[in-house]
Formats: structure tokens, C-alpha cells, sequence
């Protein structure tokens, strides 16, 4: 809504802009049912990405989707500690983890793992609990009750695995109202249990440890997901490889500053196709026409 008042504001001819709110039959059906729409851009969960291309099908639109994630986080042996703390923690639990680049794996070297344990541990402790709306607040609510249960049930089935709760892991006390959970660190998780395999969507962070770099890679990539990912290194020579290798529409390295209105945005695989955001996305929007003219 703001944005819409933001257009209002800036003299932006009606009907250019429409918002259009209602239910999935009243909206969204329609919007695919006819041929005047000839392109449509969804930011959404992968079941729904899966649906709109079955649906686009018989009008033959174009579509463009920014879906779910499953982020990688990567610190190597040779990272800035500091750094690597600090953008981590702040990208994992700013909007309380609900962001669709927000790490949610984090494979850290053997040399630096205790150490980046304990002050990823120091760091999740200290993010009060609160209003969203309040400037001393570091992390409001989930965004529903269906949320809430989520962190509870996917913490439980890492720990029912063998995982330990470093910090978090449940309801805070003291809030009446509001579907709030703790920041939460996990150590001791292994690959398939489901706070490493899916996207969680909150405040939790699954902490495991790596030796090498083909190791590390390999086990970034075991994800149908490819939305973004992160490392920290001060090799130019590991980042380009990182870079490379990496199944990512979007990768930082030594930097989680992803989204820009100039940057493409988007991911591969099961998070989407398509870019919004920078020549790329308008791109989108048009069809390439070729034109041979003789006299």
C-alpha cells in the first residue's frame, strides 16, 4: 500500500499501476485465463511457481519467478572471523529470518567452526525480542500461528537426529500475543534432516563444519534449490572458483548486499527463472523482433 501511495505521490497516470487484492479465484485465475495478459512476474513458494507455468501454458505467457530458497552460507579457513559474523548474523535474522536470501545453512572450515560457533552464539543472544516497529527491537514475530509451529517442528526433528540447541530453540517467555521464537543456533546437524534440506523460512541457523573446499561445494550444491548463496574468503582465486561453481542465480562473497534495482535478481533450478531488477528484468518483459527490409 505504500508503494501505491508512493505512486499517487509521484503523479503516476491511473491506472498505470493497479493493485488488486481478493482471493485466488477472484485474481489470480483470471489474470492467467486471458490473452491480453502476455506476461506475469510471481514471488512465491515453488508449489505455486510449479502451478502458474502449468497455467501459463494455455495462454502461452511468459512468466518470471523469484520462489523459495535454502541458502549457503561458506566460511573458509582464511575469512575475515569478524566479518563473516557480523553479515551473517545480521542477513540470517533481520525480518526474523523471513527472507527468501536469508542464510539458512552455514558450513563453516574446521579451523575457524568453534570460534564462529561461539560468537554466532554471543550475537543470536543479544538480538532483543519485540515490536518490529520499535527502534530498540532487533527481531519482531513470525508472520502466523502457521509459522510458529514450522520452527517448532523443524528444531525438533533436528534434535530428535542428534542436533544441539546452542541457543534458542523455543517460545520466548514473557509474550502474550505475537508468534514469536527465539533466535535459534544449531550445531551437530547433518545434511538430510529438514533444517538443512528446506528452506525454514525464520530465525534458524544450522551450524555444520567442513575441510575442504570440493567437500564444502559438493555439499552447498545438494539442493534443488539455487536461489543465493554466500562465502567469505580472502583468496580471489577461491572466490572465482566459489563463484563458478556454485548452483546460484545470486552469489556474495564477502557480502550479503544482494538486491539492487540495478542488479538482476533471481535464482535457478527449483527457486525460479527469469530476473527481476536491472536491464535483464526489462528485458523480460519484451520480445525479440527481427526485421529484413529490402527497396
Amino acid at each position: 500500500m505504500v508503494m501505491f501511495d508512493c505512486c499517487r505521490a509521484g503523479n503516476l497516470p491511473p491506472g498505470v499501476v493497479n493493485l488488486v487484492v481478493g482471493t485466488t479465484d477472484a485474481t489470480y485465475r483470471p489474470i492467467m485465463a486471458t490473452k491480453v495478459v502476455r506476461k506475469v512476474s510471481l514471488t512465491g513458494s515453488t508449489r505455486i511457481g510449479q502451478q502458474m507455468i502449468r497455467d501459463a501454458a494455455d495462454t502461452m505467457k511468459k512468466v518470471s519467478m523469484e520462489l523459495g530458497g535454502n541458502a549457503p552460507l561458506i566460511v573458509y579457513d582464511d575469512a575475515d572471523l569478524d566479518l563473516a559474523l557480523n553479515t551473517a548474523a545480521q542477513t540470517k535474522f533481520g525480518n526474523t529470518g523471513q527472507v527468501c536470501v536469508a542464510p539458512d545453512r552455514f558450513y563453516i572450515h574446521d579451523r575457524l567452526h568453534d570460534a564462529f560457533v561461539d560468537g554466532f552464539v554471543r550475537r543470536a543472544k543479544a538480538i532483543r525480542l519485540g515490536d518490529g516497529l520499535d527502534e530498540n527491537v532487533g527481531m519482531g514475530p513470525l508472520i502466523n500461528a502457521h509459522r510458529l509451529a514450522e520452527m517448532e517442528a523443524i528444531v525438533g526433528d533436528a534434535v530428535a537426529g542428534g542436533a544441539q540447541v546452542r541457543t534458542g530453540g523455543q517460545r520466548p517467555s514473557g509474550f502474550n500475543s505475537g508468534y514469536f521464537y527465539e533466535p535459534t543456533v544449531l550445531t551437530h546437524v547433518v545434511d538430510d534432516m529438514r533444517v538443512m534440506a528446506e528452506e525454514n523460512f525464520g530465525p534458524i541457523a544450522a551450524i555444520t563444519r567442513f575441510s575442504s573446499d570440493d567437500e564444502v561445494l559438493t555439499r552447498a550444491n545438494a539442493s534443488d534449490m539455487g536461489l543465493a548463496a554466500y562465502a567469505f574468503t580472502r583468496s580471489p582465486t577461491r572466490a572465482r572458483r566459489t563463484i563458478a561453481e556454485l548452483k546460484a542465480g545470486m552469489v556474495g562473497i564477502n557480502s550479503a548486499a544482494l538486491a539492487a534495482a540495478e542488479a538482476p535478481f533471481g535464482g535457478t533450478n527449483f527457486s525460479g527463472m527469469g530476473r527481476e531488477g536491472g536491464s535483464e528484468g526489462i528485458l523480460d518483459y519484451l520480445d525479440v523482433k527481427l526485421a529484413q527490409v529490402v527497396f
